[in-house]
């Protein structure tokens, strides 16, 4: 553990995590670590060559889950805090990742010294927290001309199939906070950070229809948040589409099209 954090065990974990999260995520950290895709291998030479992840840098990853881009943020050298703040998240996260000092918080309130962070990746994650709180957070513990960077596994709905699975869960959301509707957003103009970079790049989870389609499906925060029977009529829902779909039905493995969105703000100067 690098000394910009507090002890192990010690839960300062504060701020509201938001019941799909804390609900959904708690149930369903099996299905989600099955089902998530991971991230393309164009978002760990960009955090190397845009965002500085290195050897000799101190990397805060904030809302981890089960740890997905966390072990390759481990296989660079740098020195490595984590923070999850949902305990089933953050057990899988650490059978995963056995040497990554992992931390229970959340964003608005970061347990770590002023100014002790070169760089703080938030994957699949900053929706959760986009507030001028939790950025303000992110810009104390950074250096001077530190790097936020946010990434995203996007579903591509360009791709009709795509579109019409979507359509079967974006009913069920409510007013879960979501990379899609752009409200992460609206925090950054007028913050400490700047944007430096944008880019998207073509992904593809390739697998069985339980893995990419039927689990990826049902560790959506909000599903994974249903009582069982409401959680199995949308599963018989998933599995009807898939058998009516020509671009899906009868394949042992299927190639579920995602967009890799990839952001980075350097903080401002005083």
């Amino acid at each position: 553990m690098t000394d910009a954090t507090i002890p192990p065990g010690s839960d300062r974990s504060a701020g509201h995590v938001h019941d799909s999260a804390s609900v959904g995520y708690s149930s369903g950290a099996e299905t989600y670590e099955a089902g998530r895709p991971d991230y393309p291998t164009e978002a760990a030479t960009w955090l190397r060559d845009v965002v500085g992840v290195c050897p000799g840098r101190t990397v805060l990853e904030v809302g981890a889950g089960t740890g997905a881009l966390t072990t390759r943020l481990a296989d660079t050298g740098a020195r490595l805090c984590v923070l999850e703040p949902v305990s089933a998240m953050r057990a899988k996260l650490v059978r995963r990742v056995p040497d990554a000092s992992v931390v229970a918080a959340t964003a608005a309130a970061i347990p770590i010294r002023d100014a002790s962070i070169d760089i703080v990746v938030c994957a699949q994650s900053f929706h959760w927290f986009a507030t001028r709180q939790a950025l303000d957070e992110c810009s104390r513990v950074l250096v001077p001309d530190g790097v936020l960077a946010l990434l995203w596994n996007v579903r591509d709905e360009t791709v009709p199939w795509v579109k019409r699975l979507s359509a079967i869960t974006d009913a069920y959301e409510g007013d879960t906070p979501r990379f899609r509707t752009g409200e992460w957003r609206h925090v950054l103009p007028g913050s400490a950070f700047v944007e430096i970079d944008h880019r998207q790049v073509s992904h593809a989870h390739v697998g069985s229809v339980d893995q990419v389609i039927v689990a990826r499906t049902l560790s959506v925060s909000f599903v994974a948040a249903m009582v069982d029977e409401q959680r199995r009529v949308v599963e018989r829902r998933l599995r009807a589409f898939v058998d009516d779909e020509p671009a899906l039905a009868g394949r042992s493995r299927v190639a579920f099209p995602y967009q890799t969105a990839m952001f980075a703000y350097r903080k401002r100067a005083p």
